[in-house]
């Protein structure tokens, strides 16, 4: 039974909910009519002050029309509210706009009509109201976004129900729809504002001391390094990181989508930034990631960098690290350093080479110097747990030794093992062991 002294907080909260569905629905009108006169009228184009003009036209129309009719018109929050829908609308992401908007903001989640996931990272998750009445309409929505993507239109329909794509922002959005899932469902993943220094993920417990200092000897040393991990670990953050400390290098980085953002945060670099395309409406003009790792080592790289190895490109990538470009680092997914190897190896298995066991074991134990694995703990928190040396390789094994070890749940890690061999020499030029982060 509601208590009589809930009823007007209820009831409050009712006329809200109308009110934002009737603004909805006038901003997807709106958003339309203003869509139409842009394609219908020749040398409209949609930026930004050319549709606010448009949008104060359409709503000094309907004010004077509601001014003929002798109805109520809107209040002035509200109509600044409508205005900037609209313009959500039409040049950026719809009602996803203000939750890119919210501070803080790693990941967003949407499945249909459903209630929204914010995910603010280390563990701290809100539920925010739907952002569509109904899955269709978050359909369109994707569809929308996609036929304005950089660079050329991108596909969503029954045909081709899986969608990644960079955002004008910088983000990643990923979504698939029915046929390949229950319902529609949108994942975007956002890059944090400011790009955290190692010094930074040091200060924050992701690295103590003894990791710090090996991880920033390896990149001066010009290690090639793998950081592996499960999905949002941070393996991304840390690969950045590590690229952070670096100065006056030729780097070409080559991804999916454009996350790591070297080319406009490391400005003391030459950054080449590379990106995948898929095939278009036609099927045709793909350029795939190992196409981008060869095309990469004749552009003269210092290091090449590869955001993430899943596929094909893997045997690019340790092509480029046996070949010179010492230094280079890419990310992959597995559960433990030691997983590594084998997830290459599976890698190189799939590509059209197929590569035997053996050979690729003699590859990587040729091309990669050190693994470094990130873990994250129950409460969120992100931990370099496992720093791991490639020795060589024997058949069709790896053979590596674990030099750092940390439990995540502990203050800190210790060396299990020194590092020797061809790396132990090269970390000991770069100067390891004892520079600190001081």
């Amino acid at each position: 039974m509601t208590a009589t002294n809930d009823l007007p907080r209820l009831a409050s909260a009712a006329d809200t909910g109308t009110r934002e569905n009737s603004l909805r629905a006038d901003a997807l009108a709106l958003a339309g009519r203003v869509t139409e006169q842009l394609i219908t009228t020749p040398g409209e184009t949609a930026d930004a002050d050319r549709v606010t003009l448009l949008v104060n036209r359409l709503l000094e129309e309907q004010a004077r029309t509601a001014l003929v009719q002798g109805s109520g018109g809107r209040a002035p929050a509200d109509e600044a509210r409508l205005r900037q829908m609209v313009l959500d609308h039409v040049l950026g992401l719809g009602p996803l706009e203000e939750l890119l908007a919210v501070p803080e903001v790693e990941n967003i989640h949407v499945t249909g009509s459903d209630p929204v996931i914010v995910d603010f990272g280390a563990g701290r998750r809100e539920r925010h109201p739907a952002v569509v009445e109904t899955d269709a309409d978050l359909v369109a929505l994707i569809q929308r976004i996609a036929a304005r993507a950089p660079g050329a239109e991108r596909r969503f329909d029954t045909a081709a129900p899986l969608l990644s794509m960079e955002l004008p922002g910088g983000e990643r959005l990923s979504a698939v729809m029915t046929g390949v899932a229950a319902r529609p469902s949108v994942t975007i993943r956002r890059h944090p504002a400011r790009h955290l220094r190692l010094k930074d993920l040091a200060h924050a417990g992701t690295l103590d001391l003894q990791a710090y200092d090996l991880l920033t000897a390896a990149v001066r040393a010009r290690l090639n390094t793998v950081v592996s991990g499960a999905t949002n670990a941070g393996k991304t953050t840390l690969l950045r990181a590590l690229l952070g400390t670096l100065a006056h290098e030729r780097i070409i980085t080559v991804e999916d989508s454009l996350e790591l953002g070297l080319h406009r945060h490391l400005a003391d670099a030459d950054v080449v930034a590379l990106q995948g395309r898929p095939a278009n409406i036609e099927g045709v003009g793909e350029v795939t990631l190992a196409e981008l790792v060869r095309a990469a080592l004749r552009m003269c790289p210092d290091r090449v960098i590869v955001g993430e190895t899943r596929g094909p490109e893997t045997i690019a990538l340790l092509n480029a690290m046996s070949m010179g470009t010492d230094g280079s680092m890419s990310t992959i997914h597995a559960s433990s350093s030691a997983q590594v190897f084998a997830k290459l190896a599976a890698y190189c298995a799939q590509a059209p080479e197929r590569m035997s066991a053996s050979a690729t074991a003699s590859l990587v134990g040729t091309a990669v110097h050190l693994v470094v694995h990130i873990d994250t703990g129950e409460d969120g928190r992100r931990v370099v747990t496992s720093v791991r040396e490639v020795v060589g390789s024997e058949g069709e094994q790896v053979i590596s030794n674990e030099v750092y070890v940390r439990e995540v749940d502990e203050p800190a890690g210790t060396v299990v093992c020194a590092p020797g061999g061809v790396v132990g020499q090269r970390l000991a030029r770069a100067g390891y062991p004892g520079r600190g982060w001081a």
